[in-house]
C-alpha cells in the first residue's frame, strides 16, 4: 500500500485476533480475527450475489446441493462432534448427539422447502370470481445469524439450514466461545458447495462483530442468546427495520400429575436438568409435582443425581460451565434460595472446584459444578425466576394440576415444557393449558428431536420460530398474486362502471350476507 501524499510504502494494519479456549483447563485451542464492519458488509454483499445465483436453482437443485453438505457433515461428524467437545467441554457423546440431531433437521429442511414453499392456490370468493388467486414464498436474500455457545452447531443450524432451503444466502457470526465450530461448517458447506462461494460465510469475534452483522444491512437477523442482548441487537436492526427473530432462552417447568410415572419422571427431571450443564436453553429448571408425590419424586431425582459426575474424563456426566461466570450464577441463586427457607437434599457450596460430587448443600466454585437439587424455593426466588443455566433443578410441592399450571405459567419466560401423567390424553390437555411454545408430554425435550415442528417461544423467551414448515417460511417473503381470468359482470374498480350497475351489485352483495 502507498501512502498518495507522501508516496511512501505503508502496510495494512494487522487484524486484531482473539483465542478461544477450552473451558475445562484454559489451555488455548486457536487464534481466530476479530471481524469489523469493514469484514461484515463485504461478506454481506457477496452473499447477496450468491444468494442471487441460488434463488434462481430450483428447489430440486437447492435440496440435492444441501443433502451433499448433509452427507458430508455426516461423513465428518468426528471432525464436528470433536470441535463441539473442545470448545464447549461437554462430552463428546453428547457432541455426536447433537450433531446428529443437526442432520435430521438439515435433512428434513432441504426435502421439504419445495413442497412447503411453492406456489399455491388460493379461493378468491365471490366479489373476485373473475380472479385466480395465488401467493408463493420468495426467499429475503442474505440472512444473518447469530449463534449461541452452548449448542453451536444445533440451534444455529436451526436458522441457518433452513434459511439456505428457503434459497436464502447465510452469514454467520458463531459465538465468541465457540468460533472453530462455525468456522468449520463454513469450511465444509464450500467443500460440498463449491460453485457457490460466498453463499454461506462466517465473520468470527465478539459483540462488536454482532452489532456490525446487525447493522449491515442483512434481510433478516437470526439471534440466539439472553434477553438483555437481544434487545440490544433489536435496537441496532431497528434502525433499519431488519426483521428480527429472537430465541432467548428459558425457565422450563415439569409438571408431574398424582398419578405419573414418577421413576419415568425422575430419569427425564434428571436428564433434562443435568444434561450438558444444565447450560439448556428449553432444559428443566423448575418442577412442580402434586403434593401426595412430591416427596417421591425428590426422592427418586436425589437417587439418581447423586450417581452423576461432572469432568473431563470418559466417565463423566457431563462438562463444565463453558462461558465465565456462569458457576457464579448458579451460585447467587442456590445462596439465595437457601437463605429464602429452601432446602437442599442434594448439593454442596463450600467444596472446592473440584469436579468431584458431595452430598451437602450449594455447587463448588471453579468450571465444574456438581448437581444441586432444591426443594421448596420460594416462587420469587432467582432460581423460580431467572434462568440459573446450570445443573440445578428445584421441585415444588403443589396441591393440584390448577396450581401446577399457574406457577408454570406465572414466568415471564415462555419457551418449553413437559408434563408427566398416567394418562397421555390427560397430560395432553394439560400442556394445552401451558404459555410454552414446546410442551412434551411423558418426556422432556421430545419436540427438539422432530425437525415438523417449530420450535421458539414468548415473553422473555423471545419471537419467531426455528424448524419446521414456520421455520422455512419464516425466512421467505409471502407474495400474492392475482390474474384476472374474464371480466366481471360489474366491474367496481372501474370509473366507467355506472353508478347504478354498481349499487345493484352492492345491494345484491349486501343481501347474500346477511342470509350466510
Amino acid at each position: 500500500m502507498t501512502d498518495t501524499d507522501t508516496g511512501t510504502s505503508r502496510k495494512a494494519p494487522p487484524t486484531a485476533t482473539f483465542t478461544s479456549r477450552d473451558p475445562a483447563t484454559g489451555r488455548p485451542l486457536a487464534d481466530h480475527p476479530v471481524h469489523g464492519p469493514e469484514d461484515v458488509a463485504p461478506a454481506v454483499e457477496r452473499g447477496r450475489a450468491a444468494g442471487a445465483r441460488w434463488a434462481a436453482l430450483p428447489a430440486a437443485r437447492r435440496r440435492g446441493h444441501l443433502l451433499s453438505w448433509k452427507r458430508l457433515l455426516a461423513a465428518e461428524l468426528d471432525a464436528v462432534a470433536a470441535s463441539v467437545a473442545a470448545e464447549t467441554g461437554k462430552p463428546l457423546q453428547d457432541a455426536e448427539l447433537e450433531v446428529l440431531l443437526t442432520l435430521e433437521h438439515l435433512s428434513w429442511a432441504a426435502r421439504n422447502a419445495g413442497r412447503v414453499l411453492r406456489r399455491r392456490r388460493v379461493r378468491t370468493g365471490l366479489p373476485a370470481s373473475n380472479q385466480a388467486a395465488s401467493v408463493v414464498h420468495r426467499p429475503l436474500g442474505v440472512v444473518g445469524v447469530i449463534g449461541p455457545w452452548n449448542y453451536p452447531v444445533y440451534t444455529p443450524m436451526g436458522s441457518i439450514g433452513y434459511a439456505l432451503a428457503a434459497g436464502n444466502a447465510v452469514v454467520f457470526k458463531p459465538s465468541e466461545y465457540t468460533p472453530g465450530t462455525g468456522v468449520l461448517l463454513a469450511r465444509l458447506f464450500d467443500a460440498a458447495v463449491p460453485d457457490f462461494a460466498g453463499l454461506f460465510t462466517v465473520v468470527t469475534g465478539a459483540a462488536e462483530t454482532g452489532a456490525a452483522l446487525a447493522a449491515s444491512g442483512v434481510d433478516k437477523l437470526a439471534f440466539t442468546g439472553s434477553p438483555g442482548t437481544a434487545r440490544k441487537v433489536m435496537e441496532v436492526c431497528a434502525r433499519s427495520l431488519t426483521p428480527f427473530l429472537a430465541e432467548c432462552g428459558g425457565k422450563d417447568a415439569v409438571l408431574v400429575t398424582a398419578d405419573a410415572d414418577l421413576d419415568a419422571a425422575a430419569d427425564a427431571v434428571v436428564w433434562g436438568a443435568l444434561g450438558n450443564a444444565g447450560q439448556t436453553c428449553a432444559g428443566v429448571e423448575r418442577v412442580y409435582a402434586v403434593r401426595a408425590v412430591h416427596a417421591q419424586l425428590c426422592d427418586r431425582v436425589v437417587e439418581r443425581a447423586r450417581l452423576l459426575r461432572p469432568g473431563t474424563g470418559p466417565d463423566a456426566a457431563y462438562g463444565p460451565m463453558t462461558m465465565p461466570g456462569q458457576s457464579d450464577v448458579v451460585r447467587r441463586h442456590v445462596d439465595a434460595a437457601l437463605a429464602a427457607g429452601a432446602g437442599a437434599p442434594l448439593g454442596d457450596t463450600d467444596a472446592s472446584a473440584s469436579p468431584e460430587p458431595s452430598d451437602s448443600a450449594k455447587p463448588p466454585g471453579g468450571p465444574f459444578v456438581a448437581p444441586v437439587v432444591l426443594v421448596d424455593v420460594p416462587e420469587d426466588c432467582p432460581a423460580m425466576t431467572e434462568e440459573t443455566f446450570g445443573p440445578t433443578v428445584a421441585i415444588n410441592a403443589v396441591a393440584d394440576v390448577d396450581e401446577a399450571v399457574r406457577r408454570a405459567n406465572a414466568s415471564r419466560y415462555a419457551l418449553g415444557a413437559a408434563v408427566f401423567c398416567g394418562s397421555r390424553r390427560e397430560g395432553a390437555a394439560i400442556a394445552s393449558r401451558l404459555r410454552a411454545g414446546a410442551v412434551s408430554v411423558n418426556s422432556v425435550l421430545g419436540f427438539a428431536a422432530v425437525p415438523a415442528l417449530p420450535f421458539g417461544g414468548s415473553g422473555d423467551s423471545g419471537f419467531g420460530r426455528i424448524h419446521g414448515a414456520e421455520g422455512l417460511r419464516g425466512f421467505t417473503a409471502p407474495q400474492s398474486v392475482t390474474v384476472r381470468r374474464f371480466a366481471p359482470p360489474v366491474d367496481l374498480t372501474s370509473f366507467a362502471t355506472p353508478a347504478a350497475a354498481k349499487a345493484r351489485a352492492v345491494a345484491l352483495t349486501r343481501w347474500l350476507h346477511t342470509r350466510r
